[in-house]
C-alpha cells in the first residue's frame, strides 16, 4: 500500500511504521486471509441496504435514494490529540453562542470593532425577525457540527461551523453498528471510545430548554418530509430518543401555544427539534409561500411557550465570511486564544484581500459564503482558465458572496478500492451538544472519504463515503478503558 507520503498519513508514520493509536488494528487486518476484507466489506454493504441507511440526491433526473456508500476500515484517532479537539471545539461553541446572543441584542462586538458591522449587515444569514431574541437559557446553537481537516504537516483545522441544521450524526451511529455486525473481531478488546449515547445526549440537550420541567417536557422532530435529502436521519434520531416526528401540518399554534394534532386530540408540545431551514419555519415570519413550517411558530416562541433547536437566526455565526473573525470572537468573550485554528482566508469584500485573490485564483479554494454540500466550490488547481474566468467574474459582481482559502492537502487514511489498502482524502465533522457551560462531543464524529482517486470532494451528493472514525487510547490506560467509557464490543454495548 502506497503510504501517501506527499499527505499527512493518519495511520503510519512517513517511515512506513503504524502509528501507536492505530498498531493494533492494522495488525488485525495483516493477519486476515485473502479476500476477507473484501468479504467483510460486501457483508456491510449489504447490511446498509437491509437497515435502509440512505440519502436522497438531487440532480437533473429528479431526486434519487441511494445507499450511503461506507468504507469498513475505521479511521482511527489518538485520544490525547482528541482530548485537545475536543477542548478547542467546546471552547468554539461557547464563544459563537455569545456572539449570536449579542449580534442580535447589545451587539457590542460590533461596536468594539471585532466584527465589522458591515459584514453583519450585508450577510443573507442575518435574521431581523430574530432581534432582540432571548431563546431559553441563553442556548442558541444546541447542535453544531463542525468540520475539521489535517494540512500536510498534522496541524489540524477548522473548515467551517454549521450551527443551523447540520446533518450526518446518524451515519457515525449507524457506522458503528455495522462495524460490530460485519467485523467484531477487529473491534474486540479495544480501547474505543463509544457513540451509542449520543441520542440520550440529545434528549437531555432539548429537554434542557424546555418551558416545562425536563420530566413533562414534550418534544417532537420537525421534518420537511420524507423528500427531503436527510429524512433517514430525522426519523431515525426520532426513534432513537423515543419522541415524535412530525411535519409543519401536524402542528398548529393557537394562544402562542404549539400543539400537536394527535388521534386523542391536540397536545402541547415544548420544544421542537427542527430539521427545517429559518426562511420555511413559519410563514407568518418569514416565507410567506412556505408550505413546511407552521404559521403563529415565532410567536409561541418569542412568547417563551416553546422551544427551538437550534434557534433561529444561527445561520449569521456559520456565515463563510464569518467565520474568518471565529479566533477574535474566542479572543472578545472568553478572553482565550482559539485553541483550533482557522484556516487562512481572504474575504473578497475587503478589496486589498479580493485583489489579492484574484491575482492568485489558480492557487485558490474559492466557494461561495452560504453555500453547502460543496456545491458553487472552485478548486484553482484543477479549474480550467474559463471556470476561473467565470469565477472572477462572480466576484467582482458580488465579491460579498465569497471568500478564498489556500488549497491544503488533506489528509489520507487506508481505504478499501477494490480489494486492495489505497490512500484516499478525508474531513471530519465531530457534533457538539450545547447546554450553557455543558458541552457535550461527541467522540470522533463522521469521517467523510473522499472515494474517487485524487479527489478532495468528500461530499456524499459528489461521490464521497463515510468510515466509522475510533477515538483510540494506544496505552488502553485513559477514560475509554476505566469503568464506564469503555466500549465492550462482545456484549454490543457501549
Amino acid at each position: 500500500m502506497d503510504t501517501g507520503s506527499q499527505f499527512y498519513d493518519e495511520a503510519r508514520h512517513p517511515d512506513g511504521q503504524p502509528r501507536p493509536a492505530s498498531t493494533a488494528i492494522l495488525e488485525r487486518i495483516d493477519t486476515l486471509e485473502e479476500g476477507e476484507l473484501e468479504r467483510r466489506q460486501r457483508t456491510a454493504d449489504a447490511t446498509m441496504l437491509n437497515m435502509g441507511i440512505t440519502f436522497n440526491v438531487y440532480g437533473r433526473d429528479g431526486q434519487q435514494e441511494q445507499i450511503f456508500p461506507f468504507d469498513l476500515v475505521p479511521r482511527v484517532i489518538d485520544a490525547d490529540e482528541w482530548a485537545t479537539v475536543e477542548r478547542g471545539l467546546a471552547q468554539r461553541i461557547r464563544a459563537l453562542n455569545l456572539f449570536l446572543d449579542d449580534v442580535y441584542n447589545d451587539q457590542k462586538c460590533l461596536t468594539d470593532g471585532i466584527v465589522p458591522r458591515s459584514m453583519i449587515d450585508t450577510a443573507k444569514t442575518l435574521r431581523p425577525q430574530c432581534v432582540g431574541q432571548k431563546p431559553p437559557n441563553g442556548v442558541w446553537c444546541h447542535v453544531t457540527g463542525t468540520d475539521l481537516v489535517r494540512d500536510r504537516d498534522g496541524t489540524i483545522y477548522v473548515l467551517e461551523d454549521n450551527l443551523r441544521v447540520p446533518s450526518g450524526v446518524s451515519y457515525v451511529l449507524e457506522n458503528r453498528e455495522v462495524m460490530k455486525r460485519t467485523f467484531p473481531q477487529l473491534m474486540s478488546g479495544l480501547p474505543i471510545a463509544p457513540v451509542e449515547n449520543y441520542p440520550e445526549q440529545l434528549l437531555e440537550t432539548l429537554q434542557y430548554v424546555s418551558p416545562r420541567p425536563a420530566s413533562e417536557a414534550s418534544i417532537v422532530v420537525l421534518t420537511p418530509g420524507m423528500f427531503n435529502s436527510a429524512y433517514f436521519e430525522h426519523s431515525y434520531l426520532a426513534q432513537q430518543m423515543g419522541v415524535e416526528l412530525v411535519e409543519g401540518s401536524d402542528l398548529v399554534v393557537a394562544d402562542d401555544v404549539l400543539y400537536a394534532r394527535t388521534t386523542r386530540g391536540r397536545q402541547r408540545v415544548d420544544v421542537v427539534y427542527r430539521r427545517i431551514d429559518d426562511d420555511f419555519l413559519d410563514p407568518e415570519a418569514f416565507r410567506e409561500d412556505s408550505m413546511l413550517g407552521v404559521p403563529g411558530l415565532m410567536r409561541a416562541y418569542h412568547a417563551g411557550n416553546v422551544a427551538l433547536c437550534n434557534a433561529p437566526g444561527t445561520g449569521i455565526a456559520d456565515d463563510k465570511a464569518i467565520y474568518q473573525f471565529v479566533p477574535d470572537i474566542i479572543r472578545y468573550y472568553l478572553g482565550e486564544d482559539a485553541i483550533l485554528p482557522n484556516v487562512p482566508t481572504y474575504l473578497c469584500h475587503d478589496e486589498a484581500q479580493r485583489s489579492h485573490v484574484l491575482e492568485n485564483l489558480g492557487d485558490m479554494v474559492v466557494k461561495p459564503t452560504n453555500e453547502s454540500g460543496g456545491y458553487g466550490i472552485v478548486i484553482g488547481p484543477k479549474a480550467t482558465k474559463q471556470e476561473l474566468a467565470d469565477v472572477a467574474d462572480r466576484i467582482r459582481a458580488t465579491p460579498r458572496e465569497y471568500i478564498a482559502q489556500p488549497m491544503l492537502g488533506l489528509s489520507v487514511v487506508p481505504t478499501l478500492i477494490d480489494g486492495e489498502l489505497c490512500q484516499r482524502h478525508v474531513d471530519l465533522r465531530p457534533f457538539i451538544l450545547c447546554r450553557g457551560e455543558d458541552v457535550f462531543v461527541l467522540p470522533g464524529g463522521l469521517t467523510r472519504v473522499a472515494l474517487r482517486e485524487g479527489s478532495t470532494v468528500v461530499n456524499s451528493s459528489q461521490g464521497g463515503g463515510s468510515k466509522d472514525t475510533w477515538v483510540v487510547e494506544p496505552n488502553g490506560s485513559g477514560r475509554y478503558s476505566r469503568g464506564g467509557s469503555v466500549l465492550t464490543v462482545g456484549s454490543g454495548k457501549g
